[in-house]
């Protein structure tokens, strides 16, 4: 089911007779001018089939919102009273991109494909019940709805050069996972991820090792 968050972003792109068309095999989220958009919530890692296929002959653009800050709301039921409200003490940063991006580097970057990376605030409706769970406990939801409530920042990559805006300035010049952590203030799996990508996409040079450590330099 598509969620009003969905929606909202959809609109964001462009007017409603220019959504929700087929190009080819493919049902397409929105047309903005020749370029196509994709708005993707869930992992880039669905996508990889579809954009290779998309770029042989189109522009593509994927839309990944990140959640900075998420409401929680509680409601009795589906369209019921609300219950409760409070906000999620998790925060999400344009870093957690490369969680995904990770999964994508077979196909970004690519002349044909840029990302928009959305930096947002959302409200999420939740209503008691474990859905498809096999273990359930008495304070098990489900989520039913995310509304969009803002865009704080927006960050556009086409190239893997444009995967640097998304570092920390006070990178070392040459580092290692660890450095990388410290410096974006990030747990280490997630350094490593970030740094994968970096090499992966051509936006930062392997050139030796420290101890047992892996020494990375950004590329020019």
């Amino acid at each position: 089911m598509e969620t009003s968050l969905h929606r909202e972003l959809k609109s964001l792109c462009g007017d409603a007779d220019t959504q929700e068309v087929r190009v080819g095999e493919y049902r397409i989220d929105c047309l903005r001018g020749d370029e196509l958009v994709e708005i993707q919530h869930a992992g880039l890692a669905a996508l990889r089939t579809k954009t290779a296929a998309l770029v042989k002959r189109h522009r593509l653009c994927i839309v990944k919102p990140v959640i900075a800050s998420r409401r929680l709301i509680k409601l009795k039921r589906r369209e019921g009273e609300i219950v409760s409200s409070r906000l999620s003490p998790k925060r999400g940063r344009l870093l957690d991109a490369f969680a995904e991006l990770v999964h994508f580097t077979q196909v970004y970057p690519h002349p044909r494909l840029r990302l928009e990376i959305l930096l947002v605030d959302v409200e999420e409706l939740r209503v008691p019940g474990h859905g498809r769970r096999r273990r359930w406990r008495r304070n098990d939801f489900e989520v039913v709805d995310r509304r969009l409530v803002g865009v704080r920042e927006r960050v556009e990559l086409a190239t893997a050069a444009d995967l640097h805006r998304l570092l920390p300035d006070d990178l070392p010049e040459t580092f290692d996972t660890q450095q990388l952590a410290d410096a974006a203030d990030v747990p280490r799996w997630l350094a490593q991820q970030i740094a994968y990508c970096l090499h992966r996409c051509g936006a930062a040079e392997l050139i030796g090792k420290a101890r047992n450590s892996r020494l990375y330099r950004l590329a020019a």
